[in-house]
């Protein structure tokens, strides 16, 4: 069968399990880098809270610090969306290098139909692993804008209000 030279080459099975097993290690680093920015804005928005407590509701200090609550729950939700494209990539890059051994067993026994739909699972299961993968990299990189963008504005509020006259001076 033409699908012999498979089960001959044993570089073929390490060549189809270890792709995955490469983006399988890259979706997890960043899922771990996305959770700690997730922590981030997690941390940000309680020092926040605790800003917002300390001042009266009416002054424009409580609404300057108010202002930041929102950016940091639409890069909260962004940074979710990204950790469940990155832990659906995981997944699938898990299925797709068990799928390619399971394709690779099939092709060493001759079994022509199963080898073929292995093959197309596989296919199927990295290709929608690396669609999440790049999907969360695209809202990771959404996150950092606006990330960005919030510091550039916090860091203005930071310079006006220590230039204000304190009471009591």
């Amino acid at each position: 069968m033409q699908y012999s030279s498979v089960a001959s080459n044993p570089f073929a099975v390490l060549t189809a399990v270890v792709a995955p097993a490469i983006l399988t290690n890259a979706s997890s680093v960043l899922a771990l880098g996305t959770s700690n920015r997730l922590a981030r804005v997690v941390d940000r928005t309680r020092i926040v809270a605790a800003q917002l407590a300390s001042f009266e509701p009416s002054t424009a200090h409580h609404q300057k610090w108010s202002a930041q609550l929102a950016p940091l729950h639409v890069r909260g939700q962004l940074l979710v969306k990204a950790l469940r494209f990155f832990y659906a990539g995981l997944g699938l890059f898990a299925a797709s290098a068990l799928v390619s051994v399971g394709g690779s067993i099939a092709a060493y026994y001759e079994e022509g139909a199963l080898f073929y739909a292995s093959a197309g699972l596989a296919i199927l299961t990295g290709a929608s692993a690396v669609l999440g993968l790049c999907a969360g990299c695209v809202l990771m990189v959404r996150e950092t804008q606006l990330a960005v963008k919030y510091l550039e504005e916090e860091a203005r509020m930071q310079v006006t209000h220590q230039r204000e006259p304190q009471a009591g001076r």
